[in-house]
């Protein structure tokens, strides 16, 4: 790198210096993607353009889906060009793989970034209740390439850990389902950040797209349809009960007892369970919103009755939900408890005093539902 900056610094031909200005422009340009309502004001007016123009910018950003600055058409052409000149655009995605369940309500693709950054991103439908004439449409979204977590059942946890996502690149998986669902009519009604990595150990752009996708002025979702997943990081999830958003928290426990949890999540430290219980009893107190424990059952690992009682003892009476999730297949050597073993486990968790569901499975038959998430396909499109 410092031989290219001694080059870009002192070029030697046109070529070079076209080269230099080019790079130059890459590197200061700004997606628009990640821009908040209150900056994307301020950005507006800086350009000598009315503020309302933002409101016309935003909706044609998060309603239209315009694939570049130029297709943005509730804004003029000056303004268009402004933003084009000041280092403004559109970053994309494309779609490299998609598959589909049998049943059709299943989505998964993997998506390509401008920097060629691929990530995996699902849709779940689940058909609409009586009184409702859409489905529920839910999209899991990826916040990293890979994971530093390393649960050792989790696909995505074995790849490795390769990068954070940009809000912006969050944001765009949810555009891509609500482009695709606006063609049938229907729209996006739910979020989990279940996708690949961990959300807050990539706290900052997180938080930045759910700002953005929660907004009234941007993409309008209702804070409370969306749920964040953590396998555990109190620091972020402390942070995260001071900000003023009312997303759901869900905390991946999996064990009753820290050499068990050791085993399963390697990342986790000498107390992990007392101090997730802590953390958890801190946010519902800060909060008033109850935390969910999802429990990946895993077939004479931690799925046994002994095991129940002791995960009944310590959640009872502290007013928690437990998401029990049957553990799908993997390339790992981990199998699922029989239906008659899941059950089993929750009767002991529900006798217990405990308020206890079981995860209603979506994927598994294409390798997107919980823990299944890997870039299979990236190997085939390098």
């Amino acid at each position: 790198m410092s031989n290219f900056l001694v080059i870009i610094k002192n070029p030697k031909s046109r070529a070079e210096e076209s080269y230099f200005n080019r790079y130059i422009h890459i590197e200061k340009m700004t997606n628009l993607y990640r821009i908040l309502p209150e900056e994307m004001d301020d950005i507006v007016t800086s350009l000598g353009q009315p503020r309302y123009r933002a409101d016309q910018l935003l909706h044609g950003l998060y309603h239209e889906s315009p694939r570049t600055i130029e297709n943005i058409h509730q804004i003029p052409s000056v303004m268009k060009n402004a933003l084009v000149t000041a280092g403004y655009t559109i970053g994309y995605e494309n779609e490299v793989h998609r598959v589909v369940s049998k049943d059709g309500h299943t989505t998964k693709l993997l998506l390509e970034f401008d920097e060629k950054t691929m990530i995996e991103t699902v849709l779940m439908q689940y058909n609409p209740s009586p009184e409702k004439i859409h489905p529920r449409s839910t999209v899991c979204v990826s916040t990293q390439v890979g994971c530093p977590m390393g649960c050792i059942f989790c696909a995505t946890g074995q790849m490795g850990f390769e990068k954070n996502l940009k809000a912006e690149e969050i944001v765009l998986q949810v555009l891509h389902f609500a482009r695709l669902l606006r063609q049938r009519d229907e729209h996006v009604t739910n979020l989990v950040f279940m996708g690949m990595g961990e959300p807050l150990a990539n706290y900052d752009e997180t938080i930045r797209a759910i700002k953005i996708l929660t907004h009234p002025r941007a993409f309008g979702l209702g804070q409370r349809s969306i749920t964040i997943s953590t396998v555990g990081i109190i620091p972020a999830i402390d942070r995260l009960a001071d900000e003023y958003i009312q997303v759901k928290l869900a905390i991946s426990l999996h064990a009753p007892n820290n050499e068990l949890r050791k085993k399963l999540v390697p990342t986790a430290g000498p107390h992990s369970v007392e101090d997730l219980i802590s953390a958890a009893k801190r946010y519902f107190k800060k909060t008033g919103r109850r935390v969910t424990f999802e429990y990946a059952l895993i077939e004479g690992i931690n799925d046994s009755n002994a095991i129940a009682s002791e995960l009944a003892q310590l959640l009872k009476g502290n007013g928690a939900h437990v998401n029990l999730i049957p553990m799908n297949p993997t390339a790992g050597e981990f199998s699922r408890p029989s239906r008659k073993r899941v059950l089993a486990f929750q009767y002991i968790l529900r006798d217990g005093g405990v308020n206890c569901t079981v995860r209603v499975e979506k994927g598994s038959e294409i390798s997107a539902a919980c823990g299944q998430l890997r870039t299979d396909m990236v190997q085939k499109t390098i």
